[in-house]
């Protein structure tokens, strides 16, 4: 029961921050499920909570669709996905916290002060290896849209395109990645009562972060949630950094 309450739990709130803002399913999960879960679990979980929240979100809160800018992006993800695949089954319960907690402590603070870094232009190439990025970090749990995320925000998009740009580049490498754990056998049927836990847990909350997207304050927005992630990416890494270095 109590591990049904925690993959409940960690839908439901990482339902709601991807419903608002278009990514962070997986590290808004994964500062619960990493704790408790095994990390081939926790990705499968995390895969499928952020596909589930991205074909609901693409129905409520519709972007445009500009295939131009979006393949550079794709065409990276697809590059990346393998690398994060092979890399998944091979991370051991203490490093794979160790991984997510450095990532969530470098990556979160990045994406809080992105909006004062100096714009760059780093046109299709650029575009192309943020979403490589995203591939790699997809394939390790669900995380595509982070770096794409900062890379937008760096870039100086304005919010509606970089919503446009990564709600469609998620949803197109979740359906990707998902597919990918089924082919290769991450995803294991022991795996699906859980998955029927993630999904009805994510649905309201992404519904409710979607009707709130237009009206919340983006500034106040990063400053709960980024910094909530970076506190649990320091706790992750006092938690497995002195087990790595006893060994």
């Amino acid at each position: 029961m109590e591990l049904i309450l925690t993959v409940a739990l960690g839908a439901a709130i990482a339902g709601f921050v991807q419903g608002l803002s278009g990514f962070g399913f997986g590290l808004t999960a994964m500062a619960l499920w990493a704790w408790t879960l095994e990390p081939r679990l926790a990705a499968a979980l995390s895969v499928f909570g952020a596909l589930v929240g991205q074909l609901l979100a693409a129905f409520t809160v519709r972007r445009g669709w500009d295939f131009k800018t979006l393949l550079p992006f794709l065409a990276g993800g697809l590059a990346g996905l393998p690398l994060g695949l092979y890399l998944l089954p091979r991370l051991d319960v203490p490093l794979f916290k160790a991984v997510l907690g450095a990532m969530m402590v470098i990556v979160c603070p990045l994406m809080f002060f992105a909006s004062r870094l100096p714009r760059v232009d780093g046109g299709r190439t650029g575009d192309a290896l943020a979403g490589a990025a995203g591939g790699v970090m997809g394939g390790l749990g669900g995380f595509t849209g982070v770096v794409p995320t900062l890379w937008c925000t760096v870039r100086g998009f304005d919010k509606d395109r970089q919503r446009s740009i990564i709600q469609n580049f998620n949803l197109a490498m979740q359906v990707v990645t998902f597919a990918s754990y089924l082919a290769t056998g991450i995803l294991e049927p022991r795996m699906l009562p859980l998955l029927a836990v993630v999904a009805p847990a994510v649905l309201v909350p992404v519904l409710l972060g979607a009707r709130v997207y237009i009206g919340i304050s983006d500034l106040t927005f990063r400053k709960v949630v980024l910094g909530l992630l970076t506190a649990s990416g320091v706790a992750l890494l006092a938690a497995s950094v002195p087990v790595l270095l006893s060994r």
